[in-house]
């Protein structure tokens, strides 16, 4: 299995504008007085690569742990698009009508607007990804996520698919396990050739 590595590394990636900065500390260190090295993370669950849950922006909605995990492993759709903001035109002219999971390449720079949003929501998507920091516009922030947010699809931002090409793969993108939690960082790959395994009987 060929996997591609789409996760940004949480220490170097963009922090959101007004989010908490992202920390690693080294609280122990090989020969300083210890025999082994130990690290301490300090970040927001939506640092780097990472995954929104409709309590991100729904109250009461769904946290990352509510959420059924298969929504993030299976069949997926890179499309490129290359003018932002996305407009409904261009959902109905481009995005694919099938497509369970679809990630957005964009330079990091293409956003929705909140009524093209609104738009894909309509399509039978379980998840929809970005390699931009937001999959909204600044000024449609809200309307944009909880297009998407209400109708169960979560969110996938902060992707690097700066190596991949447009096409069908298979995405692995599971968040971590962090109860109660509106969103969760999530280590991301695609495979473009894979094999499905059968448990022996």
């Amino acid at each position: 299995m060929h996997l591609i590595d789409i996760t940004r590394d949480v220490t170097t990636a963009e922090v959101y504008p007004g989010d908490p900065p992202t920390v690693l500390r080294q609280v122990r260190t090989i020969g300083d007085e210890s025999d082994y090295n130990l690290s301490e993370l300090c970040a927001c669950v939506h640092a780097g690569t990472h995954m929104d849950a409709p309590l991100h922006f729904i109250e009461d909605g769904p946290s990352v742990t509510q959420l059924p995990p298969d929504a993030f492993v299976g069949p997926c759709t890179v499309l490129e698009v290359k003018d932002s903001p996305i407009t409904g035109e261009c959902v109905n002219r481009r995005f694919p009508q099938n497509a369970e999971r679809l990630l957005i390449k964009g330079n990091g720079e293409v956003t929705f607007m909140d009524s093209a949003a609104y738009e894909a929501a309509e399509l039978p998507l379980r998840l929809i990804g970005t390699d931009a920091a937001s999959i909204g516009m600044e000024t449609c922030e809200l309307q944009t996520h909880k297009a998407f947010l209400s109708k169960g699809i979560v969110i996938l931002e902060g992707l690097d698919l700066s190596e991949v090409e447009p096409g069908n793969y298979f995405l692995i993108a599971l968040p971590m396990k962090i109860g109660g939690a509106e969103g969760a960082p999530v280590r991301a790959f695609l495979a473009d050739d894979y094999i499905f395994w059968t448990k022996p009987r």
